[in-house]
């Protein structure tokens, strides 16, 4: 009996906000209330707080130390938080809130399906609130949700609340941001975050838990495309196998299917999912397929169903968000991986984008410095089956690699 996909269990959402919004304090009442802190860890966070002069725990701590390094320079990476309740497993990214770190914030929602942005009530929206949300919509992310914190210290007050929440989900509108959710909450004190808070019967919506627990996660991967970039060639006893993670869509065994670039088909003959035989996989499952013809397949090339196969070009209009401390000039060569594949390109154009900070243009910029977004065309020497990004966040984007020294200058996604 074929098997078919079913709704994913496990949600991806990172959590953004300015420094002292009290987004560790939220990150550490989740965990708390999730019952994901072990015994030993409460432990020390007690006696922790009680060195601090603090008369319960200190829900922070759980998360300050990390974010403490980063303060200082020694990482200023996103760390990645699992947790699980009885309705749905959870991947948290929670990702720094100094300005010179938004660019992490494009590594922790690239991948999320919701973000969770923190503001202080007391100090309403802020330039940084205004980059998240940029970075947010650039990144197409489904579900926004917008937690006004420290309620408590505005004495729970609607009307304050209400303006916040009013001011963001205009600027939301205008970047491109089509769902937002506005939520009242303490993290301190555990107001909406886990249980409806008795402080504020004003609001009638859900907690933050209750909305990640019920808002969809994961689509269908059978109303995408097929797309298998391939990873690693397989040879083993006279046999070729072609080995990847499926982008999008769905195999079958049997299937007509085209690689590209070269253009050339052929039917699946079998497909390994976990190393046993299965009749169909799908996105984002890793696979390794035995088609029915010889065909010359290797890293790099995109597997696509014969009857849904993307343009070939050369000319990519993206949008970037820039990465490196070194500023992006028209006219620059780069390597630009996408998928698997990475190929020569040079920055043909360079068209300015409002800045993060305050939402203004400069029409004179030719320039891309770190943490600017712009509209570039690139001329690749090779060309690439990419997909837009509204379709697919996966064939949909790209990263712009420096040929000189392979750090990575920026991330983009594909305009259709």
């Amino acid at each position: 009996m074929e098997t078919t996909p079913t709704e994913t269990t496990l949600l991806r959402f990172a959590t953004a906000g300015s420094v002292d919004d009290g987004k560790s304090t939220l990150v550490g009442r989740l965990l708390y209330d999730t019952k994901t802190v072990l015994a030993d860890q409460l432990e020390a966070l007690e006696a922790a707080s009680r060195r601090q002069g603090h008369e319960g725990a200190a829900l922070a701590l759980l998360t300050d130390g990390l974010r403490a390094e980063r303060e200082q320079g020694i990482t200023i990476d996103v760390a990645y938080r699992y947790f699980a309740t009885p309705r749905r497993r959870f991947i948290l990214a929670d990702t720094p809130g100094h300005v010179q770190y938004t660019r992490n914030m494009v590594t922790g929602a690239s991948s999320a399906e919701l973000v969770l942005l923190l503001v202080d009530v007391r100090k309403g929206i802020s330039a940084q609130t205004r980059r998240h949300a940029a970075v947010a919509g650039l990144l197409r992310v489904p579900h926004v949700v917008l937690a006004v914190n420290k309620m408590d210290l505005a004495g729970f007050s609607e009307d304050a609340f209400a303006a916040i929440a009013e001011e963001f989900t205009a600027l939301a509108a205008g970047l491109g941001i089509d769902e937002v959710t506005a939520i009242p909450v303490s993290a301190l004190t555990g107001d909406n975050v886990a249980i409806p808070s008795p402080n504020m019967d004003w609001y009638g919506g859900p907690t933050i838990l209750e909305l990640l627990e019920t808002v969809p996660a994961g689509a269908d991967p059978a109303r995408a495309p097929l797309r298998l970039p391939v990873q690693y060639v397989i040879r083993a006893g006279g046999q070729r196998a072609y080995a990847g993670q499926i982008a999008g869509g769905v195999l079958r065994a049997g299937e007509r299917i085209t690689v590209l670039p070269s253009g050339r088909s052929a039917t699946v003959a079998g497909i390994d999912v976990l190393g046993r035989p299965a009749p169909v996989a799908w996105a984002p499952q890793s696979v390794s397929i035995a088609l029915d013809a010889d065909l010359d397949v290797s890293r790099g090339d995109l597997i696509v169903a014969a009857n849904a196969a993307p343009e070939l070009t050369c000319e990519l209009n993206t949008t970037v968000f820039h990465l490196h401390e070194r500023a992006l000039a028209r006219g620059e060569r780069v390597l630009v991986k996408h998928g698997t594949r990475t190929v020569q390109a040079v920055v043909e154009d360079i068209s300015p984008c409002p800045r993060l900070g305050d939402l203004t243009c400069d029409p004179a910029a030719d320039l891309l410095a770190v943490n600017e977004i712009g509209e570039v065309l690139l001329r690749t020497a090779a060309p690439l089956a990419a997909d837009p990004y509204a379709e697919s966040r996966t064939t949909g984007a790209c990263l712009l690699i420096d040929p000189h020294d392979g750090s990575t200058r920026a991330a983009g996604v594909i305009r259709g």
